[in-house]
């Protein structure tokens, strides 16, 4: 059966083209300015005093992995928002968590989105797991002008890899080079005293509840040193944004339990404020 593209509202010729299953791939032939890469690299007197992005976590458990992030955005050293999400779904089963500048960062989790649509939807299957981080490596790569700047894009990628039944975590560097990480992973500039803690609260097959528990003592560190990262504001009921993803997909940890675990944690820093040591089994 034909179809009738005469007429008025017709499809333009670039849309019935055959061509990749990238959404990218097509951006990049019939309309380059709409992606970062393609369009003039701005000059900028002080990238420091744009609104920024800081501290991000990924720890791998038991069944899946998880991304966590504060929600603080700082602009040199004015506090710019307090409530900013720096977690968002990339797809059912993946996730991504971004730090840096946060416009830039912002537009590349969309495009990120559209891309793992587009191409499901023209293949009729996903990507693996490592082809999305690749995807991904892609538009970090196409951001190295901009990063050059001062305009710099690191996000975290994880997700539950189907074909091997376990959650697995991608960092990037600003030039879009991609790593997989084993454990835990972080960024922004928190991430120093987040992996710190991280180091000594990890451990192999741990269940969901002592991930969220790792993150959130991480993220309290991270907080309790670098004044970019925000701790939980309890007068305005924000903290961190939390996201689990395992076989049965994304989801994010309810808020009124993420306040329950922070709580727990700024309870228990009342009396330890170093927070928990690692075990000393020789001590």
């Amino acid at each position: 059966m034909s179809v009738d593209v005469s007429g008025r509202g017709a499809l333009p010729p670039a849309f019935l083209a055959p061509g990749s299953s990238s959404f990218l791939d097509f951006l990049a032939r019939h309309a380059p300015g709409a992606l970062p890469g393609g369009r003039p690299v701005p000059r900028v007197r002080d990238a420091s005093a744009l609104p920024h992005g800081t501290t991000i976590v990924a720890v791998a458990y038991e069944g899946g992995v998880l991304l966590a992030g504060d929600r603080r955005v700082t602009a040199g050293g004015r506090i710019a928002h307090r409530g900013t999400r720096k977690v968002f779904p990339a797809d059912e089963f993946s996730a991504v968590a971004i730090s840096g500048t946060v416009g830039p960062a912002v537009e590349m989790v969309r495009l990120l989105q559209l891309e793992l649509e587009h191409y499901e939807k023209v293949e009729g299957v996903s990507l693996s797991l490592a082809g999305k981080a690749n995807r991904l490596s892609a538009m970090v790569r196409g951001n190295f002008g901009a990063a050059m700047e001062g305009l710099a894009v690191i996000p975290l990628f994880a997700g539950y890899d189907t074909a091997a039944g376990r959650g697995r975590i991608f960092s990037f560097d600003v030039i879009g080079g991609v790593s997989e990480e084993h454990g835990f992973a972080g960024t922004g500039s928190g991430s120093v005293f987040a992996l710190g803690a991280l180091k000594k609260l990890h451990r192999p097959g741990m269940d969901e509840e002592a991930a969220v528990t790792a993150a959130l003592q991480a993220l309290w560190d991270a907080a309790d040193e670098d004044s970019a990262t925000g701790g939980p504001d309890t007068a305005r009921g924000l903290y961190p944004i939390v996201a689990l993803v395992t076989d049965d997909g994304y989801r994010e940890v309810p808020e009124a339990a993420v306040e329950e675990w922070s709580r727990a944690v700024g309870a228990q820093r009342a009396t330890d404020p170093d927070g928990p040591k690692a075990a000393v089994p020789f001590a």
